[in-house]
């Protein structure tokens, strides 16, 4: 069987499986995601598995950058991407997106362990973290804007309408008043 025959069997596995299940979401038909624990609980998270053209014969993408897990450490994280990771180097060659999540739910205390209890305690570990002096250098580094004085603003002001617009004809030329002061041929000549 090819890859791909192989994936379009394992969705439908997948489907039947979870079928129902809240938990369970199928994105495209090549990345599903699973969320574990109740919602908002601190100690829940999303996992995101996504297939690679050569899956099963090669490891899927691990996501836990989801805006859900935004208030999962990310030593946590780590934990649960390696975990994943190495199950699914057991797994190649075999239709594995089921038994990794099934992995994760058995080892999920396990995995949680980092993972503070109270929000007052996940406040208190990111209070203490400081930003480095890089990330300064590169804000201050900004150009600054023109500064204009409040004539100059009226100016700008009174040469535009309403909309910021010039009007029609702005920046045409008076021919009479030019050739006036330019004066004609024959006057010069003499």
């Amino acid at each position: 069987m090819s890859n791909v025959e192989l994936q379009e069997e394992e969705r439908e596995v997948l489907l039947s499986i979870y079928e129902g299940d809240p938990a369970f979401k199928e994105l495209t038909p090549t990345t599903y995601q699973y969320k574990f624990g109740e919602d908002n609980d601190i100690k829940s998270f999303l996992l995101e598995i996504s297939w690679g053209p050569g899956y099963p014969t090669e490891k899927p993408t691990i996501n836990m950058d989801t805006f859900y897990n935004k208030h999962v450490v990310q030593e946590v994280k780590d934990k649960v991407v390696e975990h994943v990771d190495n199950e699914a180097d057991q797994w190649l060659g075999c239709a594995m997106t089921y038994t990794l999540f099934q992995s994760i739910q058995e080892h999920l205390t396990d995995l949680l362990t980092a993972q503070p209890d109270t929000i007052g305690e996940l406040n208190s570990q990111t209070s203490k973290l400081t930003i480095t002096e890089d990330v300064q250098q590169e804000s201050t580094k900004k150009p600054k804007k023109e500064q204009l004085s409040k004539a100059q603003k009226r100016r700008q002001w009174n040469k535009a309408d309403g909309k910021g617009e010039k009007p029609r004809g702005w920046d045409w030329v008076d021919i009479v008043k030019h050739l006036s002061q330019t004066g004609s041929k024959q006057e010069q000549e003499s």
